[in-house]
């Protein structure tokens, strides 16, 4: 017997390897275009289904915050394009999802805001992507026993799929995060003592949470083959069944702009067209969103400003410790200073606020700003920050902190591929960010299918 699908999705590849040969050379007689090859299946690791329900719920249910009051949908909600709508994450004890989620009350508030922005996971299931976190310090290492380089160095164990999975292990040990405060609950006090692997440490302490519930021990026996029961259950599988979980909503490849790569000529208006002429061309931006997510998986300088309390870091030359160095916190190599990771860009237009710490909440003023950093930097509004508000936060998150000490430490380590300001009319600005648009996966803007109704916990979904 035929089989149909399989022989249609044979033959759309055959048809989109033949269609981008010829995209790649559209614009040959005026422009030469060097655009990247289009997205497969290829590109995407298969998961169960039963795998990424087990993900939907653990990923929602707060079971596994110190104090069970908060999920990783807290920061990641799929109807706020997998991220928060905030320049800065609320973390444990906020209140609410998205732009909605406020400080906290009374003793349960928060003791300080999350220093960089919760970055959206779209794409990053896709096979290509071997680092994740702003400043990388989660990446492939074929050398070490688990095969990754991480903050827990030799306790991180085996058996995670891959960066993504390694990532949903520290959200839970980080107290301004998920963990909470020293005295609040026994996880917070492991985390605080660096105990995340040993027992009675932090994630043995959550595995348990969830061994301890027979609805969950039902999800995972039928999520993986080895589990017969509720001893069988590790954290390994937890962040496995996460980040299928992540790579199955975030899988964004069906943009105009894909389907244009794909050989749909007609998928872009003459505008987005346009902007993606300037894109790959006179504009320059491809010279870091570069490949077929628009990433170079590298790490740059532009000069974003820091908002918020930072990593505490304070730069050669400044006068306080709000600063983030970045890249350089990872490889201990001041040639790595303020650099943070490539973004991919698939529905680039509506995840703002945009950058580490999410200062730039406008789509043209984040262009203008690659395209000018340092002037930006000098003229940057701090109003622009999507942040609830806390009068005893505000005075040391909320204010610019760059005084000429710490913008002359910051244009020092511009990347030179941005030192000469690009000049661009009005109207081709107006372009490249059709083009941006063009990048969104329709797919993406309705994820309300991917949010559980309940969790086996039966805490509540919402505050």
């Amino acid at each position: 017997m035929i089989d149909h699908s399989s022989l249609s999705k044979r033959l759309t590849r055959l048809f989109a390897a033949t269609a981008f040969a010829s995209t790649s050379t559209l614009f040959a007689a005026g422009q030469q275009l060097d655009l990247p090859p289009p997205s497969s299946d290829r590109d995407f690791p298969v998961h169960s289904d039963a795998q990424v329900n087990l993900g939907m719920l653990l990923f929602y249910d707060k079971i596994l915050s110190g104090n069970m009051n908060m999920s990783c949908a807290s920061c990641h909600h799929a109807v706020a394009a997998t991220g928060d709508g905030l320049s800065l994450p609320v973390g444990e004890g906020g209140r609410g999802i998205g732009i909605t989620r406020d400080t906290g009350k009374g003793k349960d508030a928060i003791h300080k805001r999350v220093p960089r922005n919760a970055p959206q996971f779209f794409n990053q299931g896709a096979r290509e992507f071997k680092e994740t976190f702003w400043d990388g310090r989660v990446e492939v290492c074929p050398n070490e026993p688990s095969g990754f380089c991480s903050p827990a160095g030799a306790d991180l164990p085996k058996g995670l799929d891959n960066v993504l999975a390694v990532q949903a292990m520290f959200p839970v040990t980080s107290a301004e995060e998920m963990a909470g405060q020293p005295g609040e609950n026994p996880v917070a006090d492991a985390a605080a003592a660096g105990n995340l692997a040993g027992p009675g440490g932090v994630w043995a302490q959550l595995v348990q949470r969830v061994r301890n519930n027979p609805n969950y021990v039902k999800a995972f026996k039928e999520a993986y083959q080895c589990v017969d029961g509720r001893c069988d259950i590790t954290m390994v599988q937890i962040a496995n069944a996460i980040a299928a979980y992540e790579a199955r909503i975030g899988r964004a490849d069906n943009s105009p702009f894909d389907r244009f790569l794909r050989g749909e000529s007609g998928a872009m208006s003459a505008q987005q067209k346009a902007g993606m002429r300037l894109f790959y061309g006179k504009a320059g931006c491809a010279d870091c969103h570069s490949g077929t997510f628009q990433t170079d998986h590298q790490y740059h300088s532009i000069c974003f400003p820091q908002i918020g309390p930072g990593k505490g870091d304070r730069l050669p030359g400044g006068t306080d410790s709000f600063g983030d160095l970045g890249r350089e916190r990872v490889t201990g190599d001041p040639a790595d200073r303020l650099k943070f990771r490539t973004p991919q860009l698939r529905n680039v237009a509506w995840t703002g606020p945009w950058n580490h710490s999410g200062s730039h909440n406008g789509l043209e003023a984040v262009v203008r700003h690659h395209l000018d950093p340092a002037a930006s930097l000098e003229d940057y509004d701090p109003n622009q920050a999507v942040l609830p508000s806390r009068p005893d936060l505000d005075r040391i998150d909320v204010v610019h902190h760059y005084d000429a000490g710490n913008r002359a430490a910051m244009f020092a380590t511009l990347d030179p591929l941005l030192e000469n300001p690009v000049k661009l009319r009005d109207w081709e600005i107006a372009r490249l960010i059709d083009f941006l648009h063009a990048l969104t996966d329709p797919a993406s803007l309705d994820l309300r299918d991917t949010v559980p109704a309940m969790v086996p916990s039966g805490l509540p979904l919402y505050d």
